[in-house]
Formats: C-alpha cells, structure tokens, sequence
C-alpha cells in the first residue's frame, strides 16, 4: 500500500513538473516558408521565449493551409497535445483564395470554440489582404478576425504583418512572405500578447 502511495505521488509530480504546451496552428507564415532554417522563424523564436517560463511550443502550421484545413485537424491536434494556448495563425490563404469571409468566420469561431471547450486559451492573429478582388472584399475578410476576437473575447494580435508587409527589405521575392529579417519582428507582435497569457 506503501509504495502505491509512493507511486502515486510520484506521479502526480511528474505530471506537474512537465512542461505546458502552447500549439501553433498556422499556414506558411508561421512554417517558415523560404527560410533557410525553420530554426530563423519566429516560431522557434517564441519557443526560445516561452520555454523559461515552463512552456513547449508545437508548431502544426502547414504551408498553405487554410481555415478549413485548421478546423479539419483541431480535434486531433488538441487531443494529442492536450495545448494549454492555441495561437490561430490562419486566414490567410482564404483571402488569396478569394473564399468566403463568412465562412472564414466561422472556421476560426469553431476553432475558438473547440479550443476553448478542451481547456486552452486562444491568441487570434489578424491578416490583412491586398485589394486584388477589390477593397469590399478586403474590408470583409479584415473585419472577420476583431470579429471573432470579440464574440469570444480571445487575446488578438490585429495585423500579424504590422510593419513587414508591403517592406521590401522585410519581404521575399514573392511578396507574400516575411523573410528572416522580419521574423523578430513578427516575434515581437505574438510575445508582446502571449507572455501576458502564460504568466497567469
């Protein structure tokens, strides 16, 4: 009966001293499309950040995964992670898609939603689109992400890209996707709201 006990605490111990989980679940921006090293993007960075303060970072993101890939593989990725955070980083290839901002909407909310329900709180990153498929479209699909950070009252980064995008010297050939100069910067964005969230 002893060494039960004594097993059980021991457990129990274990079970606290591991390190919490934060997921992120993005597209490209966040898998560190044409970098050179997965380990110069931001995510690497926040998992440098987060690991003092007793944090893992499992990074899902897909290059060009959209909304509804993320909802696809929430369920999984929750329940095999068992996340403490769930940073949403996704949006952005249904805007170069042209898809639909109220399903788009409703993707992230689900996601939100599901996340929430698993016991993790959520960090919403905000995407801005260029005007290809004129500005309406780009008004919707910007409104969609202060939308579902407001119904479901979620930390929320409002424009992951603030003061990268469109920056030359901050952007890769392509124009889309941040190179390693920006990813300090795109760090800087995600610690600033989440550090407050792991401190808790």
């Amino acid at each position: 009966m002893r060494k039960l006990l004594i097993s059980f605490i021991l457990l129990v111990l274990s079970g606290l001293c591991q390190a919490k989980t934060v997921l992120v679940l993005g597209d490209s921006i966040s898998a560190g499309y044409g970098l050179e090293k997965i380990d110069h993007g931001w995510v690497a960075m926040l998992r440098d950040a987060a690991r003092p303060l007793g944090f893992d970072v499992v990074n899902a993101s897909i290059s060009g995964e959209t909304s509804a890939g993320g909802l696809a593989r929430i369920d999984d990725l929750l329940s095999g992670h068992r996340p403490s955070v769930v940073i949403l980083e996704l949006g952005a290839n249904d805007g170069l898609r042209g898809l639909s901002p109220a399903q788009l909407e409703s993707n992230l909310s689900e996601m939100t939603v599901r996340s929430k329900a698993a016991g993790a709180k959520v960090l919403l990153l905000g995407m801005k689109i260029p005007p290809n498929y004129g500005k309406r479209y780009a008004d919707l699909f910007g409104q969609v992400f202060q939308r579902v950070a407001d119904t479901h009252g979620t930390a929320f980064v409002p424009f992951l890209l603030e003061g990268v995008g469109g920056r030359d010297h901050l952007m890769q050939a392509d124009g889309l996707h941040p190179n390693r100069d920006a990813q300090a910067i795109l760090f800087r964005q995600v610690w600033d709201k989440l550090k407050p969230i792991l401190a808790r």
